[in-house]
């Protein structure tokens, strides 16, 4: 029988898959798409990411993969700085920029040299199989049926594993969504890579260079009742006359550069309960996270540590299915306030942006108040970022 069954190959199944291999666990890893080419994948690791990736034995493995580090952070109110702050930020490593196919590439790769180890792509998962109310294993489209031990859902914020077991998901409300454009990159930017978030009257987007060479990312962000045309909007214009001049510049000289836009429906949620008889949840199946400073990837990196921690000893003891499904619970546990401050904080951060973008009064006075302020709100931004980017609770991997 094979041991567990991880739906969906992303950051949090790949990472664990390879994990749970290494230590000699029979794993059957699944991917309903056929490559890892999506439209849009996170790839900022702060440090906290980074740091489980290294707990985990991979930091070898990232030198192989192209990536870009981020230098600083920088917030422009109308066309002026209001603050920046340079990475670190106190951490021992800056914020990376990676590009996740390659990444899970290579972990599979890796996964793939050792004994035990299934990878099948292209081939979704249609259902559950049960044994005595107890999840048993998996049904694919194809009609192939695979037996577990444990069913482990890392398919991601539509998870079907989550839906096949009903547990629900309490969603945030929903109050914008998030156009993401791609451009040929400035020099600029090439030489110091900064995370520019502007404002301008009541418009607001974020700008940098990815970890693709050559190309800015740019994160439009839609409010409730936006009412653009997004297919025949002047992109670059539109950029340019809310930016400083040397970034409106690049605008207007690069317009036939700026790609369609990617709309990001943004939805963020947490499952009150993260697991069932013979199964569980992690990472965006269980708790989507707000695009708001790229929590995803990394609390997920954090869940798979706590994961292997508790479910390595016992399919090494070969555990009876019941002490397995306790384990589950204590995984949530440990997980769970991490989880639930990160959102928090989220949520703080993007209702100060969203009042900011409503009121143009306290918008005046903040631009005009800059030199006295800036310094007050970059200590507060500051303090909220240490948690989010380095980690609420203490994660090591302990097998």
């Amino acid at each position: 029988m094979t041991q567990i069954v991880i739906v969906g190959a992303g950051p949090t199944g790949a990472t664990l898959a390879l994990l749970l291999a290494k230590r000699g666990i029979a794993v059957t890893l699944i991917e309903a798409a056929r490559d890892f080419h999506r439209v849009f994948r996170g790839e900022a690791l702060m440090p906290s990411g980074l740091d489980a990736l290294e707990q985990m034995g991979l930091s070898a493995l990232l030198e192989d993969i192209p990536h870009r580090q981020l230098d600083a952070w920088e917030f422009i109110f109308g066309e002026k700085q209001f603050f920046r702050v340079d990475e670190p930020m106190g951490a021992d490593r800056p914020c990376t920029l990676l590009p996740q196919p390659p990444l899970l590439k290579a972990l599979i790769s890796q996964a793939q040299t050792n004994d035990g180890f299934e990878f099948i792509q292209g081939v979704p998962v249609k259902d559950l199989r049960w044994n005595n109310q107890r999840v048993a294993g998996v049904v694919l489209s194809d009609g192939r049926e695979f037996a577990a031990d444990l069913v482990i859902g890392a398919d991601g914020r539509s998870s079907l594993v989550r839906q096949r077991i009903g547990l629900e998901l309490v969603r945030q409300p929903k109050n914008v969504d998030i156009l993401w454009f791609k451009l040929a990159a400035s020099p600029k930017f090439a030489t110091d890579n900064v995370f520019r978030t502007i404002l301008n009257s009541d418009r607001a987007f974020s700008i940098f260079h990815g970890a693709e060479s050559g190309k800015l990312h740019l994160a439009w962000v839609m409010s409730a009742n936006e009412n653009t045309d997004t297919k025949q909007a002047n992109w670059a214009e539109i950029f340019a006359s809310l930016s400083p001049s040397w970034l409106a510049e690049h605008f207007r000289n690069r317009a036939d550069s700026i790609e369609s836009p990617i709309r990001l429906s943004v939805v963020v949620g947490y499952c009150p309960q993260w697991y069932a008889p013979g199964v569980l949840l992690l990472g965006d199946a269980a708790h989507p996270m707000s695009p708001v400073r790229a929590q995803g990837i990394n609390l997920a990196l954090r869940d798979v540590i706590v994961a292997a921690n508790h479910l390595v000893p016992l399919f090494h003891k070969k555990a009876r299915h019941e002490e397995i499904d306790m384990a589950l619970r204590q995984i949530q546990a440990e997980r769970e306030p991490e989880i639930i401050r990160s959102q928090q904080l989220q949520l703080k951060e993007a209702k100060q942006g969203e009042l900011l973008r409503k009121n143009p009064l306290l918008r005046s006075l903040l631009i005009q108040l800059a030199p006295l302020l800036g310094k007050i709100i970059q200590k507060s931004w500051l303090n909220r970022q240490y948690q989010m980017r380095q980690g609420i609770i203490q994660v090591r991997l302990t097998v």
